[in-house]
């Protein structure tokens, strides 16, 4: 009796710990497979550069007081990149305010002067150079404050134009003076490359430009980082290579961190009709173990699937496994997670 006792406690035990362990439904969105023929993609490489590099430079000379940035850095529109040392100009525009102060107090006193000698004039009881005279450094008192006030003018302008501010949002590329540098009019400070407007430039053959439309969106991948995203073409070079005739495709791609321009990139570029194939959204794939799956469903349990990829077209993938069949549901939403076997409630359908 106590053996069959403690055998059934075994097996209680056995059923609770496996119903322990058991994954509980998950919520899923799924998407149906189609077939279709999509345009046959070829890999090409390409290099990234910006499109958009300011050259900045000073409108004025001075010493570099302060360089606030570093090759390399990211900077926003409108920052300070640069200032230059404004000590003396800053004791020149004080004399001007000064002197103005005085071109004043000289236009009050010679004013005065000036009402009474036209006062008397009228009367006769002064000549007509004593009037003249009087009139004359009135005027020149006048002209004084306005040639005061141009100089003024102007050095607040140079004081303005001694920080140098970022035109747009964009890498450092290139510093190419420091604290303590001497900077002549016009001479460049450093060179940055538009965040916004990041392209990559691709050799294809003469040939295959007929399949190439502005608009077209490509699937790319930086090789630094193995990153992977969608590139738009932008246009087509008007030059082509003189000796290989391969002409550049221009694509436009999203703004990206940690990437230097001439870093290489792998650009997927139709080169024609191919065969048809399992069309699958991108975000149905997974990785694992360094190999690409999906999920699908059956009997209302996730059920694991390799895929091999043979085409990129936009946020679809084109697979040829013979696995696949029209109309079978793999899941979009919900996969992170999941284990093979698991049970699943569709939640709703792209």
């Amino acid at each position: 009796m106590r053996a069959f006792l403690t055998l059934l406690i075994l097996v209680i035990i056995n059923i609770t710990v496996a119903y322990a362990w058991e994954q509980p439904p998950a919520n899923v969105i799924i998407s149906k497979i189609v077939f279709q023929k999509p345009e046959q993609n070829r890999s090409f490489i390409g290099a990234l550069y910006y499109d958009r590099i300011s050259h900045v430079s000073s409108e004025v000379s001075g010493l570099v007081k302060k360089m606030n940035v570093r090759t390399g850095d990211r900077v926003n529109k409108g920052v300070p990149l640069l200032h230059l040392d404004t000590e003396l100009l800053e004791k020149e525009i004080l004399i001007h305010k000064n002197r103005i102060k005085q071109a004043v107090l000289h236009i009050n006193h010679s004013k005065k002067n000036y009402q009474r000698m036209d006062s008397l004039y009228k009367k006769g009881g002064i000549s007509e150079k004593n009037y003249d005279d009087a009139r004359f450094v009135y005027q020149d008192a006048l002209l004084k404050k306005i040639s005061a006030q141009t100089i003024l003018e102007k050095l607040l302008i140079q004081k303005r134009k001694s920080v140098i501010y970022a035109p747009f949002d964009g890498i450092i590329l290139e510093k190419k003076v420091d604290s303590g540098d001497w900077v002549h009019q016009g001479k460049p400070l450093s060179s940055i490359g538009s965040v916004n407007d990041l392209f990559i430039k691709v050799p294809v053959a003469e040939t295959l430009i007929k399949f190439v439309s502005p608009g077209d969106q490509v699937a790319v991948t930086i090789n630094a980082n193995n990153k992977k995203l969608i590139g738009t073409v932008d246009k087509l070079s008007p030059i082509a290579d003189a000796k290989t005739k391969n002409v550049f495709i221009i694509i436009k791609i999203p703004m990206l961190t940690r990437v230097a321009q001439n870093m290489s990139a792998m650009v997927f570029i139709s080169t024609g009709a191919g065969q048809k194939l399992a069309m699958i959204p991108r975000d149905a794939l997974f990785k694992f173990q360094g190999n690409d799956f999906v999920y699908t469903v059956k009997e209302k349990k996730a059920v694991r699937l390799p895929i091999t990829i043979v085409d990129y077209s936009g946020h679809m993938v084109g697979a040829d496994n013979a696995h696949f069949k029209e109309g079978m549901p793999v899941i979009v939403e919900g996969n992170e997670r999941l284990q093979p076997g698991q049970s699943v409630i569709i939640a709703g359908e792209k």
